[in-house]
């Protein structure tokens, strides 16, 4: 088993969280926000976002309006519904919850492993 592969998955499963976070305060267009992912360290490429923000679109979550750019052509920013606000705070609380209990079950294993040392 490749690690790549399994950090890649593991990236992939907080992506949706991670967007939806980004644009909670503010809305913003795609190149905000992968540079704030990049920012982040986590590195991911315009042909993954547009169809995730895509998705997340269809499901209620997000809006996009078009405004136009001094620099180029006119740019689509994204921001949160009132669906997608809700479901982010529900995320928040999945999140903070599974933060904890991979804390618990890894301290406990690696306490353990320490102790059989």
């Amino acid at each position: 088993m490749k690690i790549e592969n399994t950090k890649a998955q593991m990236r992939k499963g907080v992506l949706e969280y991670c967007i939806l976070s980004i644009l909670k305060d503010d809305d913003a267009y795609v190149a905000e926000i992968l540079s704030t992912l990049k920012d982040a360290k986590m590195l991911v490429v315009e042909g993954t976002i547009y169809p995730l923000l895509t998705r997340l679109k269809n499901a209620g979550l997000l809006s996009y309006r078009w405004e136009e750019s001094s620099s180029g052509p006119p740019r689509k920013y994204y921001g949160l519904t009132e669906t997608g606000k809700l479901f982010l705070k529900e995320l928040n609380t999945t999140w903070n919850d599974l933060q904890h209990a991979v804390t618990l079950v890894t301290k406990q294993k690696n306490n353990q492993d320490e102790q059989d040392s």
